[in-house]
């Protein structure tokens, strides 16, 4: 059973930083492109960040770009979304989610394409 396990999110003040995990099971986890989304009330599901198979080609959208770092340790099958410099705008449920990669191992910036989703984490920033 494929499982994803996100946490790490909390309250902080504007300019402050998190890190949040996402510890996944059930798959094999370096084959699988792993992305990051957050959603805020009253609006849709965006990505944040994503990551290819075997930690490959990182995507960031503009609104987190230099901000936001996405790393991946196989070895403990957790993939880790660094967030700095944040934003009373980055407050919302944040998401990971897995899902086979493209065909050059990259990942998908669009949510529909993943299959899988764990649970979110709420993410407050204060200004």
């Amino acid at each position: 059973e494929v499982q994803l396990q996100a946490s790490g999110g909390g309250l902080v003040q504007a300019g402050g930083s998190l890190r949040l995990s996402c510890a996944a099971s059930g798959f094999i986890f370096d084959e699988y492109a792993i992305g990051w989304f957050r959603q805020a009330p009253g609006k849709e599901r965006e990505g944040v960040s994503c990551i290819g198979s075997s930690g490959r080609n990182a995507f960031y959208p503009e609104s987190v770009k230099g901000r936001f770092t996405i790393s991946s340790d196989n070895a403990k099958n957790t993939v880790y979304l660094q967030m700095d410099s944040l934003k009373p705008e980055d407050t919302a449920v944040y998401y990971c989610a897995a899902t086979p990669p493209t065909p050059n191992g990259n990942c998908w910036s669009e949510a529909f394409m993943y299959n899988y989703w764990g649970q979110g984490t709420l993410v407050t920033v204060s200004s």
